[in-house]
């Protein structure tokens, strides 16, 4: 069985770029190089919502994500969200981001349905995350939820 977990973090900076690394340091993956995938799910995974990742591995190494990711300039609220469905088989990720949690939460579960019913799929569980941050009125804030698939990879 091999395990997926969802991460979050948020981060503050002087510019996009580094308030983007400082959510993934938050998260605690800001030492891989982050392969994003599409949202599909394998049947022999399980999900795991972490908060924080353990370990993955050396830094440099490859990590497989699905990402959700807001940024803001100087003020407002970001909000990034990732929600997830599962079943005895394969199953699915849906990402979204804004400015509202409660619309962001809203995509997610929209998204979820629209998924589902694109498959012949059995799903029973359900679950959504979103990770909100306030800018605080400096520099920039991005907001990150992130499904990390196992551990990290040799890049070479």
């Amino acid at each position: 069985m091999h395990t997926i977990r969802v991460v979050r973090g948020v981060g503050d900076a002087p510019t996009k770029m580094a308030s983007y690394d400082a959510a993934l340091a938050d998260a605690n993956v800001h030492n891989y190089n982050l392969v994003p995938v599409s949202s599909v799910i394998p049947g022999d995974a399980t999900v795991e919502d972490v908060g924080t990742a353990p370990g993955l591995g050396p830094a440099g190494n490859r990590l497989t994500v699905v990402e959700a990711r807001a940024t803001t300039g100087g003020v407002g609220t970001v909000s990034a969200g990732l929600g997830w469905t599962t079943g005895p088989g394969p199953g699915l990720f849906y990402e979204s981001s804004g400015e509202d949690p409660e619309a962001v939460r809203r995509s997610v579960e929209v998204g979820l349905d629209a998924g589902r019913d694109l498959r012949e799929w059995e799903f029973s569980d359900e679950a959504v995350v979103v990770t909100t941050a306030e800018a605080d009125g400096e520099g920039y804030t991005t907001a990150v939820t992130l499904a990390v698939y196992g551990e990290s990879e040799p890049i070479f």
